[in-house]
């Protein structure tokens, strides 16, 4: 690692945390919960680690943890919910000048480069023996691997996934037994299909044959069911997701597309614009054609929405669409069967991967308490990981968690062979100028042009930082 690397890294923490005003995040942090501990004996125990994380969502789970993880060990822990802006420089404006300093914290994968360059993040040290492939996926070592480092605690996930109308699917596989026994052809009215003479028998075998085997497995079979099925009234578009939002769009070049090899660490490795991925975005090119998404006008909350409405048989979303569903359905906002499934691949030739985010627990390099705050890590990502879905409606890391939740297995099955987002800083704003590509290209530019461009642009910022 080069030290004008290092140096940038410090250089652009500190120069940012000069700029935010210091009692705003003094208040902040000392209006932080502190668990709601009864314990008399609480003030006097000597030690006391400081916990910082910047979701609300995660306050309840946090405290309680915290309480508890106290007592057993009989220390404080004190969390702290700071501001997701500038976070990061937070920490280490409170790492050099406070007397409370953030012993480990919650940070997404992305940051770790940036916050072991600037020694606010340490290899763990796990001598509880709970970062292991008993525990963890490929996915999750992933994430939080830097230069050959272990450097976080895997915490909670984020990745995508395919979410199907299951009704719908089972009339589209009955129309299509009916024009197969019957000889019809595809472009052929499935209203005008005559099945009054097909035998009852083999038309429900045919159709449970197709309908084992509708789930899409390629973007064209998607393409295949809407060319071939009469929706029912009320359905606006087979295929329909947030456009606009590179979070789910990202899969259809994932497999090919990379930017710091599989750990995201490795700033020689810019494969941008391959013969692979020109092929991929050729057929993201077409999709617009096909299903005329307004990029503009359509965005996720809607996209689901309209999923539970049943406008919609196909739709792309994460992992929070579950508890959407479910309540929607538990409240009898939804008529229809529905279920998930990987991201379908691009075609029979070429393949799909999902990218994720990460969210880990960081022990600080600053802190005098690292023995402490590795066990408090361990303890979040192991004991308190089954309630963690529950509490927060995140995805644990964990594998051995939620294992009799068919949807959220696979969640983690998808994260297991996910790509994660970068950790070079010089790849940043990667994300940003991919998401103006996907938004050209569903547009009509022209995608050799915009990949050359992208790959231009990135290498540019790795050669400058070298």
């Amino acid at each position: 690692m080069s030290m004008k690397k290092r140096l940038a890294a410090v250089a652009t923490i500190v120069v940012i945390a000069a700029a935010v005003l210091y009692g705003a995040w003094v208040d902040a942090k000392r209006g932080a919960t502190m668990g709601g501990n009864t314990d008399l004996n609480w003030y006097e125990r000597e030690e006391t680690l400081y916990f910082w994380y910047s979701d609300d969502s995660m306050t309840n789970y946090i405290n309680s943890a915290a309480v508890a993880f106290g007592e057993q060990e009989k220390i404080r822990v004190i969390p702290v919910l700071a501001s997701e802006s500038e976070y990061l420089e937070a920490i280490n404006r409170e790492s050099i000048h406070s007397n409370q300093v953030p012993d480990l914290y919650i940070a997404s994968n992305d940051m770790l480069e940036k916050a072991y360059l600037a020694g606010l993040a340490t290899p763990i040290d796990d001598q509880q023996g709970v970062v292991t492939e008993e525990n963890f996926s490929e996915g999750a070592f992933r994430a939080v691997t830097y230069q050959d480092k272990v450097v976080a605690y895997p915490l909670f996930f984020e990745t995508s996934a395919l979410v199907y109308n299951k009704s719908y699917l089972e009339q589209w596989a009955g129309q299509a037994a009916i024009r197969e026994i019957v000889g019809a052809g595809e472009d052929e009215n499935n209203a005008d299909l005559d099945a009054s003479n097909v035998d009852p028998g083999m038309l429900e075998q045919k159709t449970r044959e197709l309908l084992n085997n509708s789930i899409p497995k390629t973007v064209f079979d998607i393409m295949n069911v809407a060319n071939t099925f009469n929706v029912p009234e009320g359905v606006e578009s087979v295929l329909r997701w947030d456009v606009s939002d590179i979070f789910y769009n990202y899969w259809i070049v994932g497999r090919y597309m990379n930017v710091g090899g599989e750990n995201g660490d490795d700033p020689t490795i810019v494969n941008i614009g391959s013969a692979e991925t020109i092929e991929c975005l050729e057929v993201y090119k077409a999709l617009n054609q096909f299903f005329f998404i307004e990029s503009d006008k359509v965005t996720y909350e809607s996209v689901v929405d309209d999923f539970c409405q049943g406008k919609i048989v196909f739709t792309f979303a994460t992992s929070d669409v579950i508890q959407k569903l479910r309540t929607a359905k538990s409240e009898g906002g939804i008529w229809f069967e529905y279920d998930m499934a990987p991201m379908p691949n691009v075609s029979d030739s070429l393949q799909s991967r999902a990218v994720s985010v990460t969210s880990g627990i960081v022990i600080n390099g600053y802190s005098e308490q690292k023995e402490l705050a590795n066990k408090f890590a361990a303890y979040l990502v192991t004991e308190c990981a089954e309630s963690l879905y529950e509490r927060t409606g995140k995805l644990s890391a964990n594998i051995n968690t939620n294992e009799n939740d068919m949807q959220i297995r696979l969640f983690k099955e998808i994260y297991a062979d996910s790509l994660p987002l970068p950790k070079i800083m010089e790849a940043e704003n990667f994300w940003m100028h991919l998401e103006a590509v996907f938004a050209k290209v569903w547009n009509g530019a022209d995608v050799a042009t915009e990949l050359q461009a992208l790959t231009d642009q990135i290498q540019m910022q790795i050669d400058a930082s070298m």
